[in-house]
């Protein structure tokens, strides 16, 4: 079930994210996400909206800023290839008719998975806190295959 995420769910979207964002990028390391959980507390989460998808616990959130740019989509690492994180983009891309996002270029898997949705990258840029370039890519509705 899918949901918009209230206050009660940050302890459990913070150790999602935390736990997720860290298998996802085994190139940096760990100590960097650690690092950045008191921003994403205090910062990106309530600056955002969040939708979570919980069946017996919390397996995955997207959080959008600005009704425009997705600034996560994080799925249980025991629970990806499942469809829930094509559930999420999908339950915002019915909403929203211009998404943007980053996504670490070697982070192939997220890469494939939002061209599977009909993102197309846009430009590169480089994250100087972590040494690792990204890709910018966009969808727009009146654009879909």
């Amino acid at each position: 079930m899918i949901r918009e995420a209230s206050r009660d769910d940050l302890p459990a979207l913070l150790d999602l994210w935390l736990v997720s964002t860290t298998a996802a990028h085994p190139f940096i390391d760990a100590s960097y996400w650690q690092e950045s959980l008191g921003l994403v507390r205090e910062v990106y989460l309530p600056g955002a909206q969040t939708w979570v998808d919980e069946e017996d616990g919390l397996r995955g959130f997207i959080s959008v800023m600005d009704a425009r740019f997705v600034g996560a989509l994080f799925v249980a690492p025991d629970v990806l290839g499942q469809g829930i994180g094509g559930a999420l983009m999908r339950h915002v891309m019915a909403r929203v008719n211009d998404l943007s996002l980053e996504v670490y270029q070697k982070n192939t898997r997220a890469v494939n998975f939002y061209h599977h949705l009909g993102f197309r990258i846009e430009e590169s840029a480089w994250q100087e806190e972590t040494h690792h370039p990204t890709w910018i890519m966009r969808w727009q509705a009146d654009q879909t295959p």
